[in-house]
């Protein structure tokens, strides 16, 4: 004779998994891995903000600076050399771009990658200072050249040359400090195109400085937009997928 437990035992319906259950836990899981992407994307640098801040400053910066330098708009000299130079209010404008994307990069790469493990509050504070060095260093270096003797072409294309490699090594190093390979990128093509306007000569380098710098400011924005379109669609498409499968076992 058995036990009321064994009778109820015996008399159970064998344990049978719900046939929805593995297709409904592997559809939920990519969800929950495709929130996770998004939320890690939240948190970094988003490249069609850096390369757009900088594209704007560039192109208007430059191009303002190029225009009033070649006659093209008023305001412009020519120095005792016969260096055509811009207009006082073209520099004014154009430092204030530049400042303005420093400043907007360096707050906005700082928040966001706030959350990268290793990154204090200390690092962060050596960093910004070290911008602050770098561009007294180049102060002190420009007037080094002054005393020299240097020309006024001299003067103006190394203060171009100097700032630009300051920002570039900066960019840089802010890349690998917030493992983001956009600052990284934006870094080296800073550099590359400084470099090769160092060579057209005056105010050439301005309009190369304005079209490749600008210019490809604004496709690094593109590209970065048309990466992050795809890898949505991608994301969407697996969790589709895996929704269809689970409608139609």
């Amino acid at each position: 004779m058995s036990t009321d437990g064994t009778d109820a035992a015996d008399n159970a319906a064998p344990f049978e998994p719900e046939a929805d259950a593995a297709p409904l836990d592997a559809a939920e899981s990519l969800r929950i891995i495709a929130a996770q992407a998004d939320r890690v994307r939240s948190t970094q640098v988003d490249g069609r903000v850096l390369f757009g801040l900088w594209g704007v400053a560039w192109l208007l910066g430059y191009l303002g600076l190029y225009l009033t330098a070649n006659g093209s708009l008023p305001g412009g000299r020519a120095t005792p050399e016969g260096v055509l130079t811009p207009a006082p209010l073209a520099f004014t404008v154009f430092a204030l771009l530049i400042a303005g994307a420093m400043a907007a990069t360096i707050v906005y790469s700082i928040r966001a990658g706030a959350g990268v493990q290793g990154v204090s509050s200390r690092t962060g504070a050596m960093y910004g200072w070290s911008w602050c060095i770098g561009f007294v260093g180049m102060s002190v270096i420009l007037g080094g050249l002054v005393n020299a003797g240097a020309s006024d072409e001299v003067i103006i294309l190394a203060a171009n040359a100097l700032a630009c490699l300051v920002v570039g090594i900066m960019y840089m190093a802010g890349g690998a400090l917030w493992q983001d390979t956009r600052q990284y990128i934006l870094g080296i093509w800073i550099i590359a195109v400084a470099a090769i306007a160092l060579y057209v000569g005056l105010p050439n380098t301005y309009l190369v400085m304005a079209v490749l710098g600008g210019g490809g400011f604004f496709l690094g924005a593109l590209g970065d937009h048309l990466v992050r379109v795809r890898d949505r669609a991608t994301a969407q498409g697996h969790v589709g997928s895996q929704s269809a499968s689970k409608a139609h076992p």
